[in-house]
């Protein structure tokens, strides 16, 4: 039996960073790009071209290094929006212009207030526009879950007549139940006139916890392309989860007429990228990239494994990557090697003084750890990226005491703009002393949100990842630090989150997305 294709489009550099202060840099979004296209992502969404002057560029950026996949950039429905978008794409081998309008009746009155007609109108004008400048766009009616199917209907002919080739329907706020979800995909697909006409798509969130269900309901009811992100990152509870899908589908080939052209080996890799570039830990019971994944401590579990895999294991854990990414290289390697295994992670560098600084780091950090892993270089390379970035915040110098019975404290000296400048705290244990200590010079009348602690590998040795979430003023940011000494990375976590707050963080003008 010949199985149909399902198109993988993966929106971690778009829906993905909007997650709460998982914002990215530019080269940071290349290497996920280039990791995306290693494992044969069909579609790539690159970023909301509009949002910033940075957002634009990382498009572009991904559009110049992607060959493979297929390039896009989200556009509301406004000509700007559109405009923008094809410019940031021009360069890519496959562009494609993702416009969007809301169509459910709460978002028409209250968000754009629009009468469906003027909606049905935009969304013409927006289609029509996009298709002048490049052959593939993709029309999505906004907060679909909660629309009335004959105005789906309508507005989604209308958009295919326009020149709409894939048309998605996004449970924008994660509404959706599966059996409900799937009906509407077969109700779509039955009733509109030219739909053989397009490619129907499902972008699912996670509010209710079923994004990866409602998701293969749809492709169970004709959808053939699935948005999705790496770990299941997004805004709010997140979106359906890139690896769930994929290996759902692969893994029950007997339920399922289609299939997808992924590598899945890339899975693992992929998952701890995204993870080290984030700050965002995957969950240890998470499916097919947690910890646990392929754990058994069951005694019984563990002796029918033995005995046949099968058992107890529906999957191989290296058929998704598992163990496909610790590097060979140590402390002895040379630059050439380790410059042509950076190549192979993706990573490239504007200068040969930015590859220096990682090199002695990376020297650095192999007299601290046995074995060095893909996760370290990747926290290596951010980590001078953030330093070669404009900070008004760096650490200088940390030394931190804790002894049982006295009271730990801590005393840093931080470079502010340029100037030198010195402070010591006390606190409840180094983190908290450390972190005082720099308050008695920032001064930023900052709320600490979370704090959390996570091994980038295992390991006693293994650098520690910490993330810092600071509000102020009603904005939310998360910073991210890495070092082998816990304390050294908390203080550039907390450091980083600072910096985030007082230099500026891009805001997207558009709150919710599809």
């Amino acid at each position: 039996m010949n199985k149909q294709p399902l198109i993988i489009f993966d929106t971690t550099l778009r829906d993905g960073e909007q997650s709460p202060g998982a914002s990215m840099t530019q080269e940071e979004k290349v290497r996920i790009a280039i990791a995306l296209e290693k494992m044969r992502v069909d579609v790539i969404e690159a970023g909301f071209a509009i949002a910033s002057q940075g957002d634009f560029e990382s498009v572009q950026a991904v559009a110049k290094h992607i060959k493979d996949s297929r390039v896009c950039s989200l556009a509301r429905a406004l000509d700007a929006d559109i405009d923008r978008a094809a410019a940031a794409i021009k360069c890519a081998n496959a562009p494609r212009i993702h416009t969007f309008i809301a169509t459910s009746p709460i978002h028409m009155q209250h968000k754009l207030r629009l009468q469906p007609e003027q909606v049905i109108d935009a969304a013409v004008h927006a289609v029509k526009r996009a298709r002048q400048q490049v052959e593939d766009v993709e029309f999505s009616c906004e907060d679909a879950g909660r629309s009335e199917i004959d105005f789906l209907c309508r507005i989604i002919e209308a958009a295919i007549k326009a020149g709409a080739r894939t048309i998605n329907i996004p449970d924008t706020v994660g509404y959706a139940i599966p059996e409900l979800f799937g009906e509407m995909m077969h109700q779509l697909l039955t009733r509109i006139p030219n739909a053989d006409q397009a490619i129907f798509s499902v972008h699912c969130h996670n509010d209710l916890g079923l994004a990866v269900a409602n998701s293969l309901a749809a492709v169970q009811n004709g959808a053939r392309q699935v948005e999705c992100t790496i770990n299941g990152l997004g805004e709010r509870a997140g979106n359906a989860s890139l690896e769930e899908i994929v290996m759902a589908v692969r893994t029950r080939q007997d339920v399922f007429s289609v299939d997808t052209r992924i590598d899945t080996r890339g899975i693992v890799p992929a998952s701890r990228l995204v993870s080290t570039i984030t700050g965002f830990p995957v969950q240890p019971n998470k499916a097919i990239v947690g910890a646990n994944a392929f754990a058994h401590e069951s005694g019984i579990h563990q002796d029918g494994v033995l005995k046949c895999r099968e058992t107890y294991e529906i999957m191989r854990a290296e058929d998704v990557g598992w163990n496909k990414n610790k590097m060979v290289l140590g402390k002895h390697s040379g630059r050439n090697a380790f410059r042509t295994h950076l190549q192979e992670l993706g990573v490239q560098f504007d200068s040969e003084d930015v590859f220096n600084q990682v090199f002695v780091r990376f020297k650095e950090l192999a007299d601290k750890k046995h074995e060095i892993f893909d996760e370290d270089l990747h926290a290596l390379v951010s980590d001078i990226q953030k330093s070669e970035a404009v900070e008004v915040y760096k650490l200088t110098f940390l030394e931190s005491h804790s002894n049982m019975g006295s009271v730990p404290h801590a005393t840093v000296i931080l470079s502010v703009s340029g100037e030198m400048k010195q402070a010591s705290a006390e606190g409840s244990g180094p983190v908290d002393a450390t972190f005082k200590a720099i308050e008695h010079i920032a001064n930023s009348s900052t709320h600490l949100e979370l704090y959390s602690v996570n091994a980038i590998t295992r390991g006693t040795d293994s650098q520690g990842e910490v993330t810092v979430r600071l509000s102020l003023g009603g904005r939310v940011v998360n910073g991210h630090g890495a070092d082998t000494d816990i304390v050294i990375a908390s203080a550039k976590a907390y450091l980083d989150a600072l910096n985030l707050l007082l230099v500026g963080a891009k805001a997207h003008p558009q709150n919710n997305g599809v």
